[in-house]
């Protein structure tokens, strides 16, 4: 295995062996984190697989750029999920260190590219719903299929070349240059970049989503002071309401699972952490699947198109359960009948 120096004041550990990142000391411990991975990612796979089908088996859904960047959300958190799951159990519960460190630094790629590639789907689907609000006459000129593929195929190049960088040769090992506390062989400078990056998205988001809310505040006083009829001012300050409620909900689940990842990620750089502070990491990057296992209610199953569509797979579910059971006491009827005869 490849071994990395770290600097003198890096980390109680002399040498950035794998063993020095296994902080789970307990089997409860190890146990707990099986059991959330295990909760969190089915979950995550099994919703985001299903508005995946919902969006690409109707025809109206999956032609309007809208359902393109959720079916994109929805495609990042299942790889998410996926991947963080087999790495994370694999490395915390299992302390399997018979890897390399090119193995490791791929499969924390892929982690990085597939949150990255979630939280840029999030701001993609930020900006059509601030762009619908903010200039509905050309939203269509505008926001057209083309654009959006384009758009999705830059978000994920762009993620995966930024994830890649430290297998590319952007790691502690081959510059020689401190070790983050928090990864093995990943580079203090590096870890600093993609936070920034991180961090930018999250800010655009809640720009994004800040004036959305603000144009339809601002819409609402409009027709309240305009609409002559009552019950079509009833209507849209229920759906200002609606949409109030909505934002407010995609801003506190963001700020709620991604913030303590980032503060102690930062912190991590700027001074040393405990072991305390380390498993309080490893539980916190839970926290980023359970956005990933949320994601879904928030933006699909609350769309009237896509529920409608949960509706009728279900109760063409139920039908084909019906027939299934009827079946066998037809066949039963229609034998004892060729009996009798």
């Amino acid at each position: 295995m490849d071994i990395c120096q770290t600097h003198e004041n890096t980390s109680k550990c002399s040498v950035n062996t794998m063993e020095c990142f296994m902080v789970l000391s307990t089997q409860a411990q190890k146990i707990s984190i099986a059991t959330l991975c295990g909760l969190f990612g089915t979950l995550c796979v099994f919703e985001n697989s299903l508005v995946l089908y919902l969006i690409f088996s109707s025809p109206g859904t999956r032609r309007k750029p809208s359902y393109l960047f959720i079916s994109s959300l929805a495609l990042a958190d299942i790889l998410a999920s996926i991947i963080f799951v087999c790495s994370f159990v694999n490395f915390h519960v299992f302390n399997e260190t018979n890897f390399s460190k090119e193995m490791f630094l791929l499969q924390l790629g892929g982690v990085n590219t597939s949150f990255s590639a979630s939280l840029s789907s999030l701001l993609l689907t930020a900006l059509d719903r601030y762009i619908s609000i903010s200039r509905p006459s050309e939203y269509k000129l505008l926001m057209t299929r083309k654009r959006a593929w384009i758009a999705l195929g830059l978000l994920w190049v762009t993620c995966a070349t930024i994830a890649s960088l430290p297998l590319l040769g952007w790691n502690c090992c081959t510059l020689n240059s401190t070790c983050s506390e928090l990864f093995p062989f990943v580079d203090d400078n590096y870890l600093s970049s993609w936070i920034c990056f991180i961090m930018v998205l999250l800010g655009c988001i809640i720009y994004a989503y800040a004036h959305v809310l603000w144009r339809a505040h601002q819409h609402v006083s409009y027709m309240e002071k305009h609409q002559a009829q009552a019950g079509k001012q009833n209507t849209r300050m229920r759906m200002d309401v609606m949409l109030a409620k909505t934002l407010v909900m995609v801003l506190t689940v963001l700020v709620l699972c991604w913030s303590p990842v980032l503060v102690l990620m930062i912190y991590s750089i700027f001074a040393r952490l405990s072991n305390h502070l380390r498993k309080v990491f490893a539980f916190c990057s839970t926290l980023c699947l359970l956005n990933s296992m949320v994601n879904p209610i928030i933006y699909a199953l609350r769309s009237k198109e896509l529920y409608s569509s949960l509706r009728m797979v279900f109760s063409r579910f139920r039908r084909q359960q019906k027939a299934s059971e009827e079946s066998p006491e037809a066949e039963s009827t229609h034998k004892s009948s060729i009996i009798e005869t």
